[in-house]
């Protein structure tokens, strides 16, 4: 006994005088200076190679060092297939810590087992499943047997190369959807039954996706590579709540890409928690390209209108009736509503937007100065400075001029209106006693064609002075060349005119740059007479609602029909003709002026305009047409 004593003293002081020998080499400047430069050229190759690793399969070490700190233990995805899994690069340092810390080693791979379904990498993991060693055991145990541990996961995940592609990988590859995240708490309740039955989980996994092998992939694709198209990123919140039973039943039913690539779908038309502005514009415009715009109904609607009654000083005398001492409002309430759409409403300042630089010209009779004064007051009142909108010439009121021109100065755009009641020319010839008669030229397009010919946007419109006395008649009043007809049906006449009305637009317009529309015949409602001989519509104040009392369609919009199919230049149909005879509230009636003559107070009821509308109300709904109908057309180019 005082022998080993005495040996180990004397053991104990060679080795202090061996490390007193190896300090006082250390103790040179020299060797300082090396052995600084040894450990930091070191860490800074250890370094470069941790975040910079190889894809070559030699170096799995430092490759699998980032991808699993980067993803953390549980990573539930993967795109690529390599040789070596995460999960075997794992064991390796599981090992190693298990060496120093063997109460935590079981737990953390335990937890590489049970991944977050909610974490993307880039690898495929060739998952080895072992039976958990339970805690309880003695640390000494496991660090006798550490190295035999270590050298045999090595081998086990060699062994693994050689099956990436089979079936039972195929299964590993995919535990990580099947797999819910569990809290902490359920870990350390995990008992020993559970890990126990491990391996017989396996196996029944194994046998419950063989036959979904040919619908999730091929062998070399497992399901894991789906996932590179994850699901759009969860919030905190619901990466607590996941129980991740829903991933596993999507897999088990062979699922797996279409759910993936419909929530990347999802993910990529969401802005902000909702589907893009931009989306659902598109989407309402593709709904409007194969959708009846004017067969549907008038639906109250407590938005509308557009601005405010009385706001718009712009309105004609004639049309304002807000002002002129109406008293009820459901005229201005109502919206046009299709069978098969819904029109978007308008919105001025994307209009403006739309017009930015650009013509826009009404050419036709006082109806369509009714809808260009709606345009102008739904414009102005989008426009960001109302003090730079005017009229050209510096007007107030708009009727007795041949033409009248908005200007939107900060959008470069203008909004016109030409007058052309006939589209084409009203003429004057001498008679027999040299006096001089009224024509009108049917073979001649009207006077101030040429000044909107190079217009972006023209909207014409004609009808309401046919129906007039002379026209009406066609005795001695049609004109074609020289000669005048003695009597000429009116809708001949109306065909004759707009054959002529036509081969000018085809001759002088290119489609190329200007937008051509045509507005249908706006519905008139006199009861008990016509304008001019006592006709009322004043007591109106809800809109037909029974389709039998609508009137037939007019004979002269058949004839429009048949002579816009004949042309060569594309021109848009605003067939507003039915949606407008619906409307026996919108007209008017005795609110048409505020001043009257002393004939009118003795006979208001005699003096009603049945045939105009009241601004707010109708032209609006017709000008949320022309603006539908823009959208379409900028969704086609």
């Amino acid at each position: 006994m005082a022998d080993a004593s005495k040996n180990a003293s004397i053991n104990g002081g060679y080795l202090i005088s061996e490390f007193k020998i190896i300090f006082s080499l250390i103790r040179t400047k020299r060797t300082k200076a090396l052995a600084y430069g040894f450990i930091s050229a070191f860490i800074v190759i250890t370094v470069f190679l941790a975040f910079n690793p190889s894809s070559n399969s030699s170096s799995p070490w430092f490759t699998s060092i980032f991808s699993s700190s980067s993803t953390g233990i549980s990573s539930s995805t993967s795109s690529t297939t390599t040789i070596y899994s995460d999960e075997s690069y794992r064991s390796h340092f599981s090992s190693i810590f298990s060496y120093f810390l063997p109460n935590s080693t079981q737990q953390s791979l335990n937890s590489s087992s049970d991944p977050s379904p909610n974490t993307t990498t880039t690898r495929s993991q060739n998952t080895t499943f072992q039976l958990p060693t339970s805690n309880k055991q003695a640390s000494t145990a496991k660090n006798q047997t550490q190295n035999k541990n270590l050298h045999d996961k090595i081998e086990a995940s060699k062994a693994n190369q050689s099956t990436i592609g089979s079936p039972k990988t195929l299964v590993s590859a995919n535990q990580s959807v099947n797999s819910a995240p569990k809290s902490s708490s359920e870990k350390k309740n995990s008992t020993g039954y559970e890990n126990q039955t491990q391996n017989k989980d396996l196996h029944d996994k194994i046998e419950a996706f063989r036959p979904n092998q040919s619908t999730i992939g091929p062998p070399k694709s497992p399901v894991s590579t789906n996932k590179s198209a994850n699901s759009a990123p969860k919030s905190s919140s619901e990466k607590k709540n996941s129980t991740g039973y829903e991933a596993k039943r999507v897999a088990e039913k062979g699922t797996v890409t279409n759910f993936n690539s419909t929530l990347l779908k999802q993910q990529s038309n969401r802005t902000n928690g909702g589907v893009s502005v931009r989306q659902r514009s598109e989407n309402l415009v593709d709904s409007l390209m194969n959708c009846n715009l004017f067969d549907g109904e008038w639906v109250r609607d407590e938005l509308y209108p557009l601005y405010k009654p009385g706001s718009c000083s712009l309105i004609d005398e004639q049309f304002n009736c807000f002002v002129n001492g109406r008293p009820d409002n459901g005229y201005h309430k109502l919206k046009w509503k299709p069978k098969g759409c819904s029109i978007p409403r308008l919105n001025g300042s994307h209009m403006l937007e739309l017009l930015r630089g650009k013509r826009l010209v009404f050419v036709g009779d006082s109806l369509n100065r009714n809808m260009w004064e709606s345009l102008v007051c739904i414009l102005r009142n989008s426009a960001k400075d109302q003090s730079k909108v005017y009229e050209a010439s510096g007007r107030n009121h708009f009727r007795g001029e041949a033409s009248y021109s908005f200007v939107f100065k900060d959008y470069g755009c203008t909004v016109e209106f030409f007058v052309s009641p006939f589209l084409v020319q009203e003429w004057e010839v001498s008679d027999k006693n040299g006096s001089k008669k009224e024509t009108l030229r049917l073979d001649i397009v009207g006077r101030s064609a040429d000044q909107y010919k190079s217009a972006d946007i023209v909207v014409f419109n004609t009808g309401h002075w046919w129906t007039h006395e002379k026209t009406s008649k066609g005795k001695d009043y049609y004109q074609e060349g020289s000669h005048v007809y003695g009597e000429l049906k009116v809708i001949e006449a109306f065909r004759k005119a707009l054959t002529t009305w036509a081969r000018w637009v085809d001759a002088n317009i290119n489609p190329m740059k200007t937008s051509v529309f045509f507005r249908g015949y706006s519905a008139s409602h006199f009861s008990g007479g016509q304008w001019n001989s006592g006709g009322q519509c004043d007591h109106e104040t809800e809109p037909i609602k029974n389709k039998t009392y609508l009137s037939p369609y007019p004979p002269k919009m058949t004839v429009l029909e048949s002579v816009l199919k004949g042309m060569k230049t594309r021109v848009s149909y605003l067939n507003i003709t039915r949606l407008t005879d619906y409307r026996k509230d919108g007209h008017p009636s005795i609110y048409r002026k505020q001043i009257m003559s002393e004939e009118e107070r003795q006979s208001p009821m005699r003096f009603q305009d049945c045939s105009h509308w009241c601004l707010p109300g109708v032209p609006d709904a017709w000008n949320e047409l022309l603006y539908a109908e823009l959208l379409i057309k900028e969704r086609r180019k």
